[in-house]
């Protein structure tokens, strides 16, 4: 027979043989990429390696070191760790077992209420490395769903599931295990075979560089009224390298976590008296969030924002005009019966930014009108998804709104991410991306035009700013596209924090409207900006970013004075009066305790400088300088330290105030 021709990405044709696999086609193109492959795209489908080729497939090879790659081989590893389980307690069941970001996780039930300790993982572990080593195929079947319904008689959530697709109820989170009214299965022995639409490696010796990392509770399809499952999370690479690095990132991230050191350095707390997800801000952490809110106000008025207060609560009328009782209510804490109405805790500020506009008639000489308010906000987030100042239920938003007409929107969105940028690069963020979400389709409003224009708008504003950036296409929300800024921090994680969102819709709910010069009533376009996220994310993401070690300006205490004995005592409250009159967060450590030891606590508070001061700086009027990560210096003038203190500052240096200068 004649050879048959496949496309190449690169666009080029390659012929071989009738019969060919996607691993022959691999082969033949040459054996690093044969050893590299784990499964392929074949006219847009995801295949396996051991499918045929046709005369003019498209064919994609995908190779282990790709993000689709990694995607099949944590896959193909959270399949191996169900066969591991399920082999080591028989009866037990399984649900769903999905590839995440750097890993993977599976959800199952253990016969009589049995749960799953440290000690296990390592067991299954083992088990795993076993099954691994046999080398067993990955082996494709498809059956009609009535046949699927009988292989799965003895495990009930792989049964909703096929019910669920053959009904149409499928949601995103299982639709990796089974679509349509055929069911796909791999098995790997004839005693263990998984439901699942693929593709996988081709055996399990293609695997190895995993480890299981914790156990967790997670109801069956996050429905608190359904069974709770047990979940254990994995990590799965391409190399031993890989997986190496990736837990030495984990332990580092641990050591960074803020809940620890927020705890460490006393700056809030959650207490368990207050209800979940809530924080107390402790005097050192208030002082730092203090400086974040004044900073941030001052940006504002120096880029032409006006202020607003809005109450934390709102009667209900409220948010149904906004359309959150619609759409959000799910997020919202429940209703209070009041004797004039029915009243919810706010959980945005924008309908009430919204009213402020609407309080008098506006002309198009008052626009852009950008109103700006520090606003906390309350949301219900279920518990298991709370997660210190990252996931939390009271929160307050740098949140800005802007009204704008659309002769004006393109220069306005360009301020508005030039100002997002400035100010996350002076909290000592410089790597940036940046996502743009678009239209989605059949569930928006608005007209053609405005969303073009938005999104055009947007997209100027992102290559002015030359910033790297994907497009999510359709993903915008339905009342406007939107862009996020996500930073990476210092070892290399990617947070979500900035967003800049047009919103066609609240102006039309709320019949906004502004005074055209030639006398018309025209629409204003209404822009979201959060700059900071929430205060209490971003926090906690500074705390991470910095390990607690914050710069000189946001620091709670930014020098220590230690006396090396009690007879320096009064010229170190001396040398602290000079540096608190210079505008400068000073304490002072009374000689109660040896000198090492008062210098190991202030190391352990992160403090920028500890000045240590005896005879010969009494004598010398000068400081010993302990700085934070630096070498001790001896003998340095006051004068000169405070200098110091003023270029660390940069441009956030406080004002001098007048005091003592001896």
């Amino acid at each position: 027979m004649a050879d048959i021709a496949v496309q190449l990405p690169d666009g080029s044709s390659r012929n071989v043989a009738p019969g060919t696999t996607v691993a022959g086609l691999a082969a033949d193109i040459g054996a690093g990429l044969a050893k590299a492959a784990v499964s392929a795209v074949v006219d847009g489908d995801e295949r396996d390696l051991n499918v045929e080729l046709a005369d003019g497939n498209q064919v994609e090879i995908v190779t282990a070191d790709s993000e689709a790659g990694m995607h099949v081989l944590r896959h193909s590893t959270a399949h191996v760790m169900a066969q591991a389980v399920l082999e080591m307690w028989p009866g037990a069941t399984f649900a769903i077992g999905p590839p995440i970001e750097n890993g993977f996780y599976y959800d199952f039930s253990l016969p009589d209420g049995a749960t799953f300790n440290d000690d296990d993982l390592e067991r299954i572990e083992a088990k795993m490395r076993q099954i691994v080593d046999a080398d067993q195929p990955f082996i494709r079947t498809e059956v009609p769903a009535a046949s699927a319904l009988e292989l799965m008689a003895d495990h009930p959530y792989k049964r909703d599931i096929i019910e669920r697709v053959t009904s149409g109820a499928i949601d995103s989170e299982l639709s990796g295990e089974a679509s349509g009214d055929v069911i796909s299965f791999y098995r790997n022995t004839d005693a263990f075979v998984d439901m699942c639409v693929g593709p996988h490696v081709p055996s399990t010796g293609r695997l190895g560089h995993f480890k299981l990392m914790s156990v967790a509770g997670a109801y069956w399809r996050g429905d608190e009224n359904q069974p709770m499952l047990q979940r254990i999370y994995g990590t799965a690479w391409a190399t031993s390298k890989q997986l190496k690095q990736h837990l030495q990132r984990l332990e580092e991230a641990a050591k960074r976590d803020h809940r620890k050191l927020a705890n460490e350095l006393d700056l809030l707390s959650f207490p368990s008296q207050l209800g979940g997800g809530l924080a107390i801000w402790h005097p050192k952490g208030a002082i730092a969030r203090k400086l974040m809110e004044d900073d941030s106000r001052r940006r504002h008025e120096e880029g032409g924002y006006s202020f607003a207060y809005t109450p934390h609560l709102a009667n209900g009328n409220l948010f149904q005009t906004s359309g959150h009782l619609d759409f959000y209510a799910d997020g919202m804490y429940p209703p209070m019966e009041m004797d004039n109405g029915t009243y919810y805790p706010k959980p945005m500020n924008c309908p009430m930014h919204v009213l402020v506009y609407r309080s008098q008639q506006r002309s198009y000489r008052e626009l852009p009108l950008r109103l700006f308010e520090l606003g906390t906000v309350y949301r219900y987030e279920r518990a298991g998804t709370l997660h210190g100042l990252m996931r939390i239920r009271g929160f307050t938003q740098d949140d800005a709104h802007i009204f704008v007409d659309q002769e004006g929107l393109a220069a306005e969105l360009q301020n508005l991410l030039d100002f997002v940028l400035d100010v996350l690069r002076s909290y000592g963020f410089e790597d940036f991306t940046a996502k743009l979400s678009t239209r989605p389709q059949n569930k928006s409003v608005g007209s053609d035009e405005i969303w073009t224009l938005a999104t055009d708008c947007l997209v100027a504003a992102l290559e002015a700013a030359g910033l790297e950036y994907e497009v999510d296409e359709g993903g915008g929300a339905f009342y406007g596209p939107k862009i996020d800024v996500d930073v990476r921090d210092a070892i290399g994680r990617s947070w979500q924090l900035s967003t800049i969102q047009a919103d066609f819709a609240l102006p039309e709910r709320f019949d906004l409207e502004y005074v055209a010069p030639d006398g018309s009533r025209q629409r204003p376009v209404m822009l979201h900006r959060a700059l900071m996220g929430s205060l209490e994310r971003f926090f906690g993401v500074l705390i991470e970013h910095y390990a607690g070690n914050f710069p000189l300006w946001l620091a709670p205490v930014q020098v220590q004075v230690l006396p090396v004995a009690e007879e320096h005592e009064a010229y170190g409250r001396h040398v602290v009066d000079r540096l608190v009159a210079g505008g400068y967060r000073c304490e002072y450590a009374e000689p109660t305790d040896p000198l090492g030891k008062r210098i190991r606590r202030a190391k352990t508070q992160k403090i920028p400088y500890v000045l240590v001061v005896g005879s010969e700086d009494e004598s010398a009027k000068t400081v010993g300088v302990n700085p934070r990560g630096g070498d001790v210096e001896r003998g340095v003038s006051i004068d000169d330290f405070l200098s110091r203190l003023e270029a660390d500052m940069g441009d956030r240096a406080a004002a001098r105030v007048l005091g003592p200068t001896t």
